[in-house]
């Protein structure tokens, strides 16, 4: 998260808005490689 933080701060982001959305946009980021790496291995096994 530090590094989030920095880059956000780099682009001028506030820190305290980007803690309070960097959750949320993790658990999009984890659920779309989740469906990348599930089409993957479907079609490695399929």
């Amino acid at each position: 998260m530090g590094a989030a933080l920095a880059m956000a701060n780099a682009l001028g982001v506030p820190t305290v808005i980007a803690a309070e959305l960097l959750p949320a946009i993790e658990a999009v980021m984890v659920s779309k490689i989740n469906e990348q790496m599930e089409a993957m291995h479907g079609r490695e096994t399929g």
